[in-house]
Order: C-alpha cells, then sequence, then structure tokens
C-alpha cells in the first residue's frame, strides 16, 4: 500500500465529512462508529488535519469536527500531505538515498513517471466530486456499507 492506514483513515474521514451538510459539526465517536475506525486512532488523525487547517474542532455537548473550507476547496494531495508527507512524491522508490537523473536506481524512471502521475490525481481530484461519485454509486465507504449507511442516524 502507498498511503499509510493513518492517511487511507483521514482520507475516508474527510470523505465522510465532505458528504454531510456544509458547516454540521459530527461528533467524533459517531464517525468513529460509522467508519468503523478506532476512536483514539481516528482522534490522533483528526487532530493532525485540524493542525494543518483542513478541519476544526468544537469542544460541547454539540461538538465535534467539520471541514474549515468546502469539499471542492480540498484536494485529496492536501490531505495526504497533511498526513504522510511529501516522501511518496519524492522519494525513490527502492529507498535509494540520492536517487536521481545524475544517480538513478533501476526503477527510477518507471517510478518517476508513476509518481507524476499519482500526485496528478492527487492535486486535481477535490472531496466533493469523490462525494457525488460515492454517493451516486453507492460506492463503499466502510467495510461493507456504502454512502447510503453513513446517513442512517
Amino acid at each position: 500500500m502507498l498511503l499509510s492506514k493513518s492517511c487511507v483513515y483521514g482520507l475516508r474521514a474527510s470523505l465522510y465529512l465532505a458528504a454531510r451538510e456544509q458547516g454540521e459539526f459530527v461528533p467524533i465517536r459517531k464517525m468513529s462508529d460509522k467508519l468503523e475506525i478506532s476512536f483514539h486512532f481516528l482522534t490522533k488523525i483528526l487532530q493532525q488535519l485540524t493542525a494543518e487547517g483542513i478541519l476544526e474542532s468544537f469542544k460541547g455537548p454539540n461538538g465535534g469536527i467539520r471541514l474549515k473550507r468546502t469539499g471542492s476547496d480540498v484536494q485529496l494531495l492536501d490531505i495526504v500531505l497533511a498526513i504522510d508527507g511529501s516522501q511518496l512524491l519524492t522519494e525513490c522508490a527502492l529507498g535509494l538515498p540520492g536517487c536521481g537523473l545524475k544517480n538513478p536506481c533501476p526503477l527510477h524512471d518507471k517510478w518517476a513517471e508513476t509518481r507524476d502521475s499519482i500526485h496528478e490525481m492527487l492535486e486535481k481530484t477535490n472531496l466533493t466530486e469523490l462525494v457525488h461519485k460515492g454517493k451516486a454509486e453507492n460506492l463503499r465507504l466502510t467495510t461493507e456499507g456504502g454512502f447510503d449507511i453513513l446517513f442512517d442516524d
């Protein structure tokens, strides 16, 4: 897997929030139950996204977490960089230091093309377009359920 488990969960949580009504704070416990993610693990991931200005939290009885910007203003790249950093988009596929045009590894050319394609896809894809696709096709966001199960409160 190219992305860490934290990053995958961060993407799923961000999609969940983007699918909710704009401005609605969602309790983290509710989100962790719906997305089948450990509450404590999800809380740490959401703290990273909050620190990077992607999410905002509100404490209290009606508190929770929500997107700080609209889903159309959040690219997948924002989330990946906030959680995993830029390593996926910069490091050698074989983990060799100094890999580059002057001193490439055997995978350098092929990985550079793939890496550039991944970067472009992450940069050009926003949360809202994935939410629309997910809802229209009832795509999975959890182990067994699609976007429709996220709203059966």
